[in-house]
């Protein structure tokens, strides 16, 4: 806040803070109120190479209120699976899927600020975007959509990764 002040390149910035931690979801609650036009939301310790103007003409292709950019994993356990139709409309969120070869959630997102305004959950609640939030939006009919992407992913989450990410990150 101190570097950007109250804008960075002429495009006024806004601040979200929490008084307390929120979690992921109580966190994103904060940060998307009076926003009005779809947003786009990055997981904080991934990178992903995917197309955001792609996403973007998916997203609004399929009037969809949270859209997901997707890759294939085989590491068990670990992502989020999330499973799709053909029309990439999302079937099932699996937290921690014991399947072997599946699609998982990129960390990267479109969302539709008017579906936050329908959770049942209150401002400055704590909760988890991947198993409060993400669910409860699923669970009322919510238009979640996926698209998968095949660009680099590195999530920084554990030490050995973290380690790696100098090497994917490296664009010689």
């Amino acid at each position: 806040m101190e570097y950007f002040n109250s804008s960075y390149r002429s495009i006024p910035l806004t601040y979200s803070i929490e008084d307390e931690p929120l979690g992921t979801g109580g966190a994103l609650l904060l940060a998307a109120q009076g926003l009005i036009d779809p947003f786009l939301v990055l997981n904080g310790d991934t990178f992903f190479e995917c197309d955001l103007n792609r996403l973007l003409k998916f997203h609004v292709e399929n009037d969809s209120d949270w859209t997901f950019s997707l890759f294939s994993s085989t590491e068990v356990g670990r992502y989020m699976g999330i499973g799709i139709k053909d029309s990439g409309k999302i079937a099932s969120l699996n937290s921690l899927t014991v399947t072997s070869s599946r699609l998982s959630n990129g960390g990267a997102y479109l969302v539709n600020p008017l579906v936050l305004k329908k959770t049942k959950f209150a401002l400055g609640e704590k909760l988890s975007l991947e198993y409060d939030l993400l669910p409860a939006l699923m669970s009322q009919g919510s238009k979640l959509y996926g698209l998968e992407f095949t660009g680099r992913f590195i999530d920084i989450g554990l030490p050995q990764d973290y380690l790696r990410a100098s090497e994917i990150m490296d664009t010689k």
